[in-house]
């Protein structure tokens, strides 16, 4: 277990260095991460390079014992660059151009852009890609943030233009694949094609998804070009990019997969903040925190959620590359944390699988953008709570250790693809029908229970999981398909939710029954669908306790065919058309179709009823307010409230003091 910190030398004069190497030994920090933000520093003029304070900073930090990890600079290009190349910059929606003075204000599929990025990493990697205090890269900074995913400038016309041709061959194919005759859109020709951008009021959704998968993986692309300099000239250090937890703009799998790890930017009090909106029912009440948590915690469920979301990149450890240590400065509100809360947020990481911490930042910047960030240390060089709290973590260094030397494990997995996303946020058809909400309602579920859930890509191992829940199967391709259908004939229990199998890889409507092309895998077909006004509610009987009440908000009327169960129907609705939840068996598994959409208490009921059949049990009985997760043998629990509790393990009552940490010792 290593704990690191986000510094900014080229902010502080050179005699400061010193001093806070000092102070970080000290607080224990093991790796520092630098230059990230420098390319104005390292570059000031075009091909005129200054490393020497870079390799003064580097040493100063190595002769400390401290590890540095470099970030690639490309997120901030110089303004040099950005006023000889002005097609450099990138192009909103509205086809407003970006202008310098920001971060990320560039187009990643400017062929300008890239060289001069690839210019920039190399000179970095041929000066330091075997420096024995170097040991990682992290290329650019939060891709997509600030709401630069996608760019419409011309750039960006011509790539799309090329990226369609290249998908879809001819020009015929990709008409019918949009279903262009709609509107008299077809095309005579690539060349014919714009990103769709404000201008044009109703959007064909075929065009707008696969622009969207354009977008994401031009940045795919963009970053191999750093990946594949960095792994020729640095061959021994590791390659990592920080995401953004629950980011929606850009494919976190794609991107993640040619990295050795991922990390990502925890900042629990600020990111609930810009979640709730597409996570909780839209008329929830945000006034403040969950009034059951401290004040100064955020909402811990939604942080776990994006744990569960990075470890499922690459389903191993991550990283947390920023670690928020005070207050923040671009939230709503932005309460100061108080001591122990650092501490709190550090061991809420470890429990969901990360094995090194590193804080943002040092020392709070006196200039600029970031004036109201905390540090660990104030603007005068004092030290603030973040510090005394690593100071008090030092004691537990080698209980770190003990639980990141042991696996995160988990028996159920959601399944989230960026295309089931993207396609119900063009056309939701009922207020609010959002696919990250629609995980929450199983992920808050399973995390009140005290059960470990993974989040991960169908195209993820999914032999290690005994259950597999796919909310909205939505874009059902083959590969989708293929995948879930061999993790149920392998054992796994599969519950589908409604709106799967609804669209085509290229986001048309199924020209087949619904569930379209997973009708025979689920057994069923749905009769009608509709989205429920509020207040409008089908009444549901089932044997499963405490699934039985109402269905509102969706509802799905489901036919069984031959061999499917049926484990729930509504009453005032006609057999054989009444089913609401079926189940069928396949192979050594089983395959579920939930045909409403459920509330908090509907889906904990069914979802301990599958636990209790596949032998899956909850790690520990919670009070409100208290979190529990697993490594190996290691139960770590958190209370994120102000108040005493006492949680039942095994025959063991465990009491846990205010926003605090217990960590037990309970083998599986």
């Amino acid at each position: 277990m290593k704990f690191g910190v986000c510094y900014y030398p080229e902010h502080w004069p050179e005699s400061r260095w010193l001093i806070d190497v000092q102070l970080m030994r000290e607080a224990g920090i093991d790796i520092v991460r630098i230059g990230e933000f420098a390319w104005s520093k390292m570059e000031p003029q075009y091909d005129v390079y200054d490393w020497e304070w870079l390799d003064r900073a580097i040493d100063v930090l190595g002769r400390a014992g401290l590890q540095v990890v470099l970030g690639t600079p490309t997120a901030t290009p110089p303004v040099w660059l950005s006023r000889a190349h002005p097609d450099i910059l990138r192009v909103d929606a509205d086809e407003l151009q970006r202008d310098h003075g920001t971060r990320r204000h560039y187009c990643p599929n400017s062929t300008t852009y890239r060289a001069y990025s690839r210019r920039i990493v190399r000179a970095m990697a041929e000066r330091y890609g075997t420096h024995p205090h170097v040991i990682g890269w992290q290329i650019d900074n939060e891709f997509g943030g600030g709401k630069t995913a996608r760019c419409y400038c011309p750039n960006c016309v011509t790539a799309f233009s090329a990226w369609l041709a290249a998908r879809y061959k001819s020009i015929e194919t990709l008409n019918e694949a949009w279903g262009a005759v709609f509107w008299s859109q077809s095309y005579a020709g690539f060349d014919e094609i714009r990103p769709p951008h404000a201008g044009v009021n109703y959007k064909n959704p075929s065009q707008v998804l696969d622009f969207y998968r354009f977008s994401a993986e031009s940045y795919v692309a963009y970053q191999q070009e750093q990946i594949d300099i960095l792994r020729d000239l640095a061959p021994n250090h590791f390659i990592t990019h920080n995401f953004m937890g629950l980011y929606r703009d850009l494919d976190q799998h794609a991107l993640a997969k040619a990295l050795d790890f991922a990390t990502w930017d925890a900042y629990p009090t600020g990111f609930p903040e810009r979640w709730r909106n597409f996570l909780y029912a839209p008329d929830a009440d945000f006034s403040r925190n969950d009034p059951v948590y401290a004040y100064d915690v955020g909402e811990p469920v939604m942080i776990n959620m994006a744990h569960a979301l990075t470890r499922g990149l690459k389903q191993q450890p991550f990283w947390i590359m920023e670690q928020q240590c005070g207050h923040i400065n671009w939230a709503g509100l932005n309460p100061q944390a108080r001591r122990g809360t650092v501490r709190l947020w550090t061991w809420q990481s470890v429990a969901a699988g990360a094995d090194v911490i590193v804080f943002f930042r040092w020392r709070s910047t006196l200039f600029a953008h970031e004036q109201y960030h905390s540090g660990l240390l104030r603007h005068d060089g004092s030290t603030d709570v973040g510090y005394a709290d690593l100071l008090a973590m030092q004691a537990e260094r080698r209980l770190f250790d003990v639980v990141t030397s042991e696996p995160h494990s988990a028996e159920i997995a959601l399944l989230f693809d960026w295309d089931d996303l993207w396609a119900l946020e063009l056309q939701p058809h009922r207020t609010g029908f959002d696919l990250m909400r629609h995980l929450f309602v199983y992920y808050r579920a399973l995390e009140r229970m005290g059960v470990p859930v993974d989040l991960v890509s169908y195209r993820n191992d999914l032999s290690r999981y005994k259950m597999l829940i796919a909310p909205t199967l939505h874009v059902a391709d083959a590969l989708k398909i293929a995948a879930v259908t061999d993790a149920v004939e392998q054992g796994a229990t599969l519950l589908l939710g409604v709106r799967s199998g609804f669209k085509t890889p290229s986001n048309l409507v199924t020209d087949q029954p619904l569930p379209g092309a997973l009708s025979d895998l689920a057994g069923v077909m749905i009769v009608t669908w509709e989205s429920l006004p509020p207040g409008v509610e089908w009444a549901v009987t089932s044997p499963i306790a405490g699934l039985s009440g109402a269905a509102s908000y969706w509802m799905e009327r489901i036919r069984p065919k031959n061999d499917t169960e049926i484990l729930a129907t509504y009453l005032d609705l006609p057999k054989p058309d009444n089913a609401a939840l079926t189940c069928r068996s396949l192979g050594a598994g089983s395959v579920l179709y939930l045909g409403w959409y459920p509330t908090h208490e509907q889906a904990t009921s069914l979802l301990q009823a599958l636990m209790q059949e596949k032998g899956i049990r909850p790690i520990a009985e919670l009070p409100e307010g208290v979190h529990a997760s697993r490594r190996g043998q290691q139960l770590i629990l958190l209370n994120f409230t102000d108040s005493h509790h006492t949680v039942k393990v095994g025959k063991d009552q465990i009491v846990i003091a205010p926003r605090d940490v217990r960590v037990i010792s309970a083998p599986v």
